[in-house]
């Protein structure tokens, strides 16, 4: 059987894939805090035909060999957490962390992060995504809060009509030694893995993390003219694999014609 047949087929498949992320991707270029994901990919194992360095019946040594791919195939997606750009929103309750770190939620009996900082309330007060999870440490604000201001090392201060001081409260970030191996689970969250590392929890601006700021928020860090370049090139891809595929085919047809 002709090997480009194979090849040929996992290479549709691979730039299939690429097609998936990238479509994913532009449908969350508008998503607050939405990390863009990469598909990675490495080629299969190969037959060897002839080794490179073996000795030639004539004394001669082969200087490069012969091997044949066998295709290829995705190795990881992964997350790619460049900085989003900022918009101003004049939201009080609109959190965004300039550079590493993530906010602390408590989804359901298990805390996630998310670096979307579209935080509101709940009827209790406290600040919570827009899914209804709280921001953790709970930090609730009272119901005469006027003014709210989040300082570069977390700390927010609740005013009162009056300028007087309601409540202050610490704003913790979270970091990780592999951000990559955080699990997607949807609504904007993130769960850590083995791959990610434990979580580190620490006081914004400190070991390495990022600060914070309200009023801001944090955009995807899609960029739509590189994911549609990105989709371009795959769909040449795909059809330059399935040529591959075609002519292979052809081969065969014209093999299987031969008359003695």
């Amino acid at each position: 059987m002709i090997r480009s047949l194979w090849s040929g087929a996992t290479g549709m498949g691979a730039q299939q894939m690429q097609t998936d992320v990238t479509a994913n991707n532009l449908a969350n270029a508008s998503t607050a805090g939405f990390k863009k994901s990469r598909a990675n990919f490495e080629d299969l194992m190969y037959r060897t035909l002839l080794i490179a360095g073996q000795t030639t019946p004539g004394g001669g040594q082969v200087p490069t060999g012969i091997q044949v791919g066998m295709g290829v195939k995705p190795s990881s997606v992964q997350k790619v957490f460049t900085q989003g750009d900022y918009v101003q929103t004049d939201n009080q309750l609109d959190f965004t962390i300039q550079g590493r770190g993530f906010f602390r939620v408590t989804h359901g009996d298990e805390d996630l992060y998310t670096r979307a900082g579209n935080f509101t309330l709940d009827s209790d007060g406290f600040i919570t995504t827009p899914a209804g999870d709280r921001l953790q440490p709970e930090i609730a604000i009272p119901i005469e809060a006027n003014t709210i201001t989040l300082q570069d090392d977390g700390t927010l201060t609740v005013f009162g009509a009056e300028e007087d001081i309601l409540a202050t409260e610490e704003v913790l970030i979270t970091t990780f030694v592999n951000p990559a191996g955080l699990v997607a689970v949807g609504n904007n969250l993130l769960r850590p893995s083995e791959g990610s590392g434990d979580p580190i929890e620490v006081v914004p601006g400190e070991e390495g993390s990022g600060t914070t700021v309200n009023n801001y928020l944090e955009l995807s860090n899609v960029s739509v003219v590189e994911e549609m370049v990105s989709l371009i090139v795959g769909q040449r891809a795909y059809e330059a694999n399935s040529k591959s595929v075609q002519t292979a085919d052809s081969m065969l047809s014209t093999a299987n014609g031969l008359k003695r």
